[in-house]
């Protein structure tokens, strides 16, 4: 709702003379809240019931987390825009008040997300992980109802949110690689619609645009979604761009990472830094995790 209604404040601020309209649309990943997000399996969780709103044109553009934005989208539609990212990384939420590295063996960490947990642990492998699903006002309440010494969280919604003076600690993206999108926000729309390209078109960050559409060609060879732990996250370097990716195994181990400094032609980058870890052996990770009954459990000391 915070990033619908600031694409609406700023449609606004491009043209006063149009009226925008809030439609409020919940989807399956909104509604399922008693399960991880990588045991609901499936794509789109967070926007296949908007997007139909949008083809049938019951809505005339959808506002998404780049993060949530299957690879392949109906023919029909594309992102119109995508606007300048807000902080990717990751931070940490404490019930004290203490760093992430002043806790001990045994403490208990709440995560929606998979990568964050498989981070977490192969950085801090005596740490126990548990799942918590929720807005995020309910998952910073999480953390003293479940007895937890803290949380993470995308800083991204933290900020946007106003809960910026809860932050403990930012993860580094050398300790945690954002997730694929994570900060940016999308504005799809219908392919046929020139009018509201033209409108939206004055949102489009194109630094942004160009570092997530990198990282979204890199998950798309890979063909991974939530189920798997992968991060990529592209941003503007020295005149190039600064490229750092990372399959991992959910329990933190194995762990397959790259990185890339230097010139941006095209979307390619992504794809090439795939099969380098392709190379290594995260295919291996990708199939193992993806052919086995792997279940999503609080988790001790990882070997």
């Amino acid at each position: 709702m915070w990033q619908a209604r600031h694409v609406a404040g700023l449609l606004t601020t491009i043209d006063s003379g149009i009226d925008v309209e809030l439609k409020i649309i919940k989807t399956q990943g909104d509604k399922i809240l008693d399960a991880p997000l990588a045991k609901i399996g499936g794509k789109g969780l967070f926007t296949k019931e908007i997007e139909d709103a949008l083809l049938d044109r019951t809505i005339d553009l959808a506002v998404h987390s780049m993060k949530d934005v299957p690879t392949e989208m109906p023919k029909d539609l594309r992102l119109g825009a995508i606007l300048k990212r807000e902080d990717p990384r990751d931070v940490f939420i404490s019930h004290d008040d203490r760093s992430i590295h002043e806790l001990t063996d045994g403490e208990k960490i709440g995560t929606s997300s998979l990568r964050r947990r498989a981070f977490l642990l192969h950085k801090f492998p005596g740490i126990e992980v548990v799942s918590i699903r929720g807005n995020v006002d309910t998952r910073i309440r999480k953390i003293e109802t479940e007895n937890l010494a803290g949380a993470l969280l995308a800083a991204a919604g933290i900020i946007r949110m106003g809960f910026a003076g809860r932050i403990k600690h930012f993860m580094s993206v050398d300790d945690m690689i954002p997730a694929i999108g994570q900060g940016a926000i999308g504005v799809q729309i219908r392919n046929n619609d020139r009018g509201l390209s033209d409108l939206v078109a004055g949102l489009d960050d194109s630094e942004t645009r160009q570092c997530v559409m990198v990282e979204r060609a890199f998950l798309m060879r890979l063909g991974g979604g939530c189920q798997v732990p992968m991060a990529a996250y592209c941003e503007p370097y020295d005149g190039g761009v600064r490229f750092e990716v990372a399959v991992t195994h959910p329990d933190g181990r194995p762990i397959f990472r790259d990185s890339y400094t230097g010139p941006l032609t095209d979307n390619s980058l992504g794809v090439l830094m795939a099969d380098r870890l392709i190379d290594r052996g995260a295919d291996y990770v990708l199939k193992s995790v993806l052919s086995s009954d792997w279940k999503l459990v609080p988790v001790g000391n990882i070997m």
